[in-house]
């Protein structure tokens, strides 16, 4: 099954931590209108060979935007 994809430039504004919460990094999205520019998503990652990651304040990161091919409609 082939899916349509977007891909988005973005930046890790900052890092968020929490008292009892997880950390989050604040990713701005280069192409978005205004009011979607800012997401904010747990700080943590997997790298190819599986070790953990995390994201640090202005790295350069893509977002990604993934449709599978077939609709799904219901009803």
């Amino acid at each position: 099954m082939s899916k349509k994809r977007k891909k988005m430039a973005a930046t890790v504004r900052k890092v968020i931590q929490s008292p009892g919460q997880s950390e989050k990094a604040e990713i701005d999205i280069h192409d978005a209108e205004d009011l979607y520019k800012e997401i904010r998503v747990e700080n943590t990652l997997t790298d190819e060979q599986g070790k953990k990651a995390t994201l640090k304040e202005g790295d350069s990161v893509e977002v990604i935007i993934e449709k599978d091919s077939e609709d799904k409609k219901s009803g």
